[in-house]
């Protein structure tokens, strides 16, 4: 396992339908080490801090794997690495496997799973195209969010470790399916509610479903 690119990407407004957005998605690779910090890495920021950044969502990871499915699938489109707003483009860590509450260590930094990504319209103006949210939301290719446990540099070939975290181990792409799927049963949903390293919001919202049973 290992980091294949370090992306980053400051703000910038793009125009979108008739509109200028201000959106950080377009992330480039840097060169030598990246210090990666409480809330993000340096030379990188969130545009929209309702929505994105803060201490659960401060480091986004993709992995390699799932480019090549999605080259199949947008053709034409340029995607190299950070093409959809990763801060780490990895080999080796996919969702199936990654679970909620696991820590990565890379570089120097220690990391925590915190959640799959739900991605919102700026995904398609990275993509230049609306249907690339709901494609992405079907694929079961959700990357994942990592919080921040101690802060370290880290580059381009690093080894990526996995350390699996005690007691429920439930997956980053089942707790992305839980969240949309109906049919789920209670106790799916109440296992997801009692994550201790889920973010409260998706906590509650498990919380509720399991409420409306």
């Amino acid at each position: 396992m290992q980091v294949v690119s370090v992306n980053t990407g400051l703000p910038r407004e793009v125009e979108w339908r008739g509109e200028r957005v201000l959106t950080s998605i377009f992330k480039a690779p840097v060169a030598g080490r990246v210090r990666i910090r409480a809330l993000n890495l340096d030379g990188d920021r969130q545009s929209d801090l309702s929505v994105h950044g803060g201490v659960y969502k401060a480091v986004y990871a993709y992995p390699s794997e799932h480019y090549a499915f999605w080259r199949g699938a947008f053709p034409g489109v340029e995607l190299g690495w950070g093409a959809f707003g990763e801060n780490l483009t990895t080999h080796g860590l996919l969702e199936d496997r990654v679970c909620i509450g696991d820590r990565v260590r890379c570089g120097s930094a220690q990391l925590l799973v915190t959640q799959p990504r739900m991605p919102c319209f700026k995904l398609g103006i990275r993509m230049g195209r609306p249907d690339a949210v709901k494609r992405f939301q079907r694929s079961g290719r959700p990357g994942f969010y990592l919080a921040v446990l101690a802060e370290g540099d880290v580059a381009a070939g690093d080894a990526l470790e996995l350390v699996p975290t005690e007691g429920e181990r439930i997956s980053v792409v089942e707790i992305a399916r839980l969240y949309t799927d109906a049919a789920a049963d209670a106790g799916q949903l109440r296992s997801a509610s009692e994550l201790r390293a889920l973010p409260e919001e998706w906590r509650e919202h498990f919380r509720a479903r399991l409420a409306d049973r």
